[in-house]
């Protein structure tokens, strides 16, 4: 099966919801259009999605508000016409009530407190009591977003935690306001149990993202996640164990195969694809493991692409998928 990872490029939400139910109509998602600028990115639309906390932008990003103001209600009417966009066009692909699985994508709590502030300009992470109250409003900002589609369209939900900044976290890699300012390393067991106390108050599978240069896959693994998403261009040898150990458990892998910008070259689904079976065989799975227990998505999200890449990118995607589920035998890989 394929889907996207959640950015996508323009700024026109019709036209994105249309696009992505046509190119992936096995698992579409709601799409983040952060071309419109401020409370359109992934950062940003969280102050639509917490509860009782709010967001204002800073020239760092954004920082907390003691109260609603422009940056809030902003996100809030994006998000509302990224609603009733994806509302139209799911009507008029006949997929009211009928069940059709959804992925909808959030910023994951340990990356959203390392990017905003407090209103001292201290990373939230820095904080433990204000990460714990940012965690739990988002828990519950997410649930309640999965209600209020599962009552407007009639669709099976899927949540995605985007964690960019995992391993920064994890590593102690984030500096405070000023370089003197330092941001300790979070301890594994303090990062799994905030991540864990945001999955398991979802009742939909959740999907943790990574699209770091060094994906924290010990971790991710380590998580209630039902599915794990990672760009096979940052794999690296020590990161077999883990994947092995992921599929193993029967938790499925996300993997982004067709790049984000187009390459230097024409690439085909074939050469695409090539990839992923190559790590299926290197971790001893059987190729059938590709149409089981693997999804196919862009490398990342498209919000940067050329707006022909980014379709290309999509039909991509599902050739590729496709491909898993009915010919992975035939991939021939050198």
């Amino acid at each position: 099966m394929a889907t996207g990872i959640g950015s996508w490029t323009g700024t026109d939400p019709r036209e994105a919801a249309n696009t992505i139910l046509g190119e992936l109509p096995g698992l579409p998602h709601l799409v983040e259009l952060p071309a419109r600028g401020v409370g359109a990115d992934m950062i940003g639309r969280c102050s639509a999605l917490l509860v009782d906390m709010r967001f204002d932008s800073t020239t760092r990003g954004y920082r907390l508000a003691a109260r609603p103001g422009a940056v809030s209600r902003r996100a809030r009417d994006l998000l509302r016409e990224d609603l009733d966009a994806l509302e139209e066009a799911w009507e008029t692909a006949g997929l009211a009530g009928s069940g059709h699985p959804l992925k909808i994508q959030a910023a994951g709590p340990l990356t959203l407190a390392a990017e905003a502030e407090l209103p001292n300009g201290h990373r939230i992470l820095t904080d433990h009591g204000a990460l714990r109250d940012l965690s739990e409003s988002l828990a519950e900002g997410i649930a309640r977003h999965v209600a209020e589609l599962r009552r407007r369209l009639g669709a099976t939900l899927v949540v995605q935690l985007d964690e960019p900044r995992l391993t920064d976290v994890l590593t102690g890699a984030l500096t405070g306001p000023s370089v003197l300012n330092t941001v300790r390393a979070k301890p594994e067991p303090e990062a799994l149990a905030v991540l864990d106390a945001v999955i398991e108050a979802q009742d939909a599978p959740v999907v943790l993202h990574s699209c770091a240069a060094r994906p924290a896959l010990t971790t991710l693994r380590r998580t209630a996640a039902a599915a794990i998403a990672v760009d096979v261009a940052t794999l690296r040898t020590e990161d077999l164990d883990p994947l092995g150990e992921t599929l193993d458990a029967g938790t499925r892998l996300i993997l982004g195969l067709v790049p984000t910008e187009p390459p230097p070259g024409q690439l085909t689904w074939r050469a695409a694809a090539e990839p992923g079976a190559r790590l299926v065989d290197r971790l001893g799975f059987p190729r059938r493991t590709l149409g089981s227990s693997v999804l196919v998505s862009p490398a990342c999200g498209l919000a940067t692409a050329p707006a022909a890449w980014a379709r290309t990118a999509l039909s991509l995607t599902a050739d590729v998928a496709r491909a898993y589920t009915e010919e992975p035998e035939s991939l021939a890989v050198g």
